[in-house]
């Protein structure tokens, strides 16, 4: 029996010990952001992180979500994160590609075959691969998981249907000069904006169109000054989400294990939230009035081999592997 009592004892003693070498995280509310509004399904999973959050930890760590760009641009919200001003941010891959230069090999043109072959490298080891290169950057970023960012297209005030409509048009991209050079070897004019700046340039010429996917191109109410959606399906980039290294450290173990379980199942939601957004997006878009246009897509893919080459070289073994990935 008294040995039996010490055998208890001991493992009180171990567990308490235990709990003095991990204790609980202070209480946090997390600043999360998004450049995406209330509702769209990247929005839409992390407001359910959070309410999962509060829950398992009976309060203590909450988040507050700021959809809509209210916190800024995607760059300037990334140098937010980076100080801890913003504790978990949904960005697009191609703000990051900069910082972090390996992430490019998912930026590049017609990387991958579809968005059934995207998902399979981002849930696989690949996946995991890069999100980890992420960490182990100077970026101070912690990154969480991937998100579906869908298939990009072309959308401008005239139709495009082969390289030589887009002669002369001047075409916004994300501020990467991948992208940039994207556009200008598919034979536009890439220009580099912000993208909260995007509509009012639509709408006063600045530029002539821009490209993104369905949810994007209606809920930002683009198809109302460039109705012609031209369907290259040229870039289908994942996106992240990241947790800033700053406040990801304040976290105990158990609380930064808790975030990783629950970052994996929001980006399995996100995907189901986006694939219904997608069709709402396609149906609203045509009922609108836009007209979606086939392309030469083999023409495009062709004239984007350049690129490919000069941001691949160094990654070819990677690129490879994506896409022996079936």
């Amino acid at each position: 029996m008294k040995f039996r009592n010490s055998l208890a004892g001991l493992a009180l003693a171990v567990g308490a010990l235990t709990m003095m070498s991990t204790p609980a995280s202070a209480a946090m509310e997390l600043k999360a952001a998004d450049v995406h509004p209330e509702g769209y399904p990247n929005v839409v999973a992390m407001q359910n992180l959070g309410k999962k959050l509060e829950a398992a930890t009976a309060g203590r760590l909450t988040l507050k979500m700021f959809p809509g760009a209210i916190l800024g641009d995607e760059k300037s919200m990334i140098e937010q994160t980076q100080v801890g001003a913003i504790a978990i941010l949904r960005t697009s891959l191609g703000t990051v590609g900069p910082v972090v230069p390996e992430v490019n090999v998912f930026n590049m043109p017609f990387v991958f075959r579809d968005e059934t072959h995207m998902r399979k490298v981002i849930d696989g080891e690949i996946g995991y691969e890069l999100l980890g290169k992420i960490n182990a950057s100077p970026a101070k970023m912690v990154a969480l998981g991937w998100m579906d960012g869908g298939t990009r297209s072309l959308y401008l005030k005239k139709p495009v249907k082969t390289p030589a409509d887009l002669k002369g048009q001047k075409v916004r991209m994300m501020g990467n000069p991948l992208f940039i050079d994207t556009m200008n070897a598919m034979g536009g004019n890439g220009i580099a904006m912000g993208f909260g700046e995007l509509y009012s340039a639509l709408q006063t010429g600045v530029v002539d169109g821009a490209e993104n996917n369905p949810p994007t191109y209606f809920t930002q109410n683009h198809h109302t000054v460039a109705k012609y959606y031209s369907l290259t399906g040229h870039l289908i980039i994942p996106e992240i989400f990241v947790m800033s290294k700053v406040v990801w450290d304040k976290l105990s173990a158990d609380d930064q294990a808790l975030m990783k379980k629950l970052a994996r199942e929001a980006q399995m939601e996100q995907r189901v939230l986006w694939d219904k957004k997608v069709a709402e997006s396609v149906d609203g878009l045509k009922k609108a009035g836009v007209e979606f246009i086939e392309v030469d897509k083999v023409a495009f893919y062709d004239l984007t081999a350049p690129v490919r080459a000069k941001y691949g070289k160094d990654y070819a073994d990677l690129i490879k592997r994506i896409e022996a990935v079936n």
